[in-house]
């Protein structure tokens, strides 16, 4: 008599951190289910916290149409300045949209298990959300420092999960996973020219042609006492790296960095790294790009996902 077939091993995937780049995860995620390789429990940081979170309301196609029809001029809507609560953003514009979509959603409302990475801003302990509301979770998740504004909850004031852990391969495990899938969105990223030029958008360009130096004109204006100055010019024509610039790619280093230290000591099953270095931290409306992308990062590594959970 044969002996049974064991078992399909316990699938955890792994969503990290990366603003505008966290688009791609939707690209993976969708990817995976073409190769019947669905997840039974997800972690998320930052971005990898929301797509994780709709994901888990069985809303990512809805979710997916909604990023796709996104423009800069919806963006800086979403953007409330926020500069006497430490940082450039309030977010709460973007939680009220969570909640007009999704409602008082709770992590027990999820068909699937999913936790939250975040970061205690006083200890710089490494927090795990694993119960209660979703938004205001997903909110201290994505708070990244001099970006967002930092949130409150339980007492503590939190920050970006992407301080302590971009990819959270290990609470991952910590939730039951014997086999993680990690998808990285910075492995690209430094060392890379701080832009590259994005492809013309006549409509767009018109309204916008450079969302990101309208956003620091409008600091120069609601707060002069940051001093931020305009763009000026190097020679040969290239522009200074402005504010956000700065502030975004140092959290990229960062990021990168921390990322290359956690995967050395804990690595994942299988890692997916989309190339989006040509996408920037705050470009969220490039979403067919970066789903495209995701989609793609899957496709290049189907043999190995192929050959370790044999589909």
């Amino acid at each position: 008599m044969p002996s049974p077939r064991p078992s399909r091993p316990r699938i955890g995937l792994a969503l990290g951190g990366g603003s505008a780049r966290g688009w791609s995860h939707i690209g993976v995620i969708k990817a995976l289910a073409e190769m019947d390789i669905e997840p039974d429990l997800v972690a998320g940081t930052s971005v990898g916290a929301i797509v994780g979170s709709i994901y888990g309301l069985d809303a990512l196609e809805a979710f997916e149409e909604w990023v796709m029809r996104l423009s800069r001029r919806d963006i800086i809507g979403y953007m409330d300045l926020g500069f006497s609560s430490g940082g450039f953003f309030e977010g709460k514009r973007l939680v009220k949209t969570f909640r007009e979509h999704f409602g008082e959603a709770r992590f027990e409302d999820l068909r699937l298990p999913l936790g939250v990475v975040a970061t205690e801003l006083e200890t710089g302990l490494e927090v795990w959300l694993r119960d209660g509301g979703l938004p205001e979770a997903v909110r201290a998740s994505i708070s990244l420092p001099g970006i967002f504004t930092p949130v409150q909850h339980n007492g503590r004031w939190l920050v970006d999960g992407g301080l302590v852990n971009p990819v959270p391969v290990s609470l991952c495990r910590a939730m039951g996973a014997e086999r993680v899938i990690a998808v990285s969105l910075n492995g690209d990223l430094v060392g890379r020219h701080i832009r590259r030029p994005r492809q013309p958008e006549v409509e767009e360009e018109a309204v916008d042609p450079n969302w990101m130096d309208r956003l620091s004109a409008g600091i120069r204006e609601h707060a002069p006492w940051l001093k931020v100055p305009p763009m000026p010019q190097l020679r040969g024509g290239d522009p200074t790296p402005g504010l956000l610039q700065v502030t975004a790619n140092s959290i990229n280093i960062m990021q990168d960095r921390i990322t290359r230290s956690r995967m050395a000591g804990d690595p994942p099953d299988m890692l997916i790294s989309p190339r989006l270095s040509h996408i920037g931290l705050l470009e969220f409306d490039r979403a067919a790009e970066a789903i495209a992308e995701g989609e793609a990062a899957v496709r290049r590594m189907a043999p190995a996902l192929q050959d370790l959970f044999e589909v």
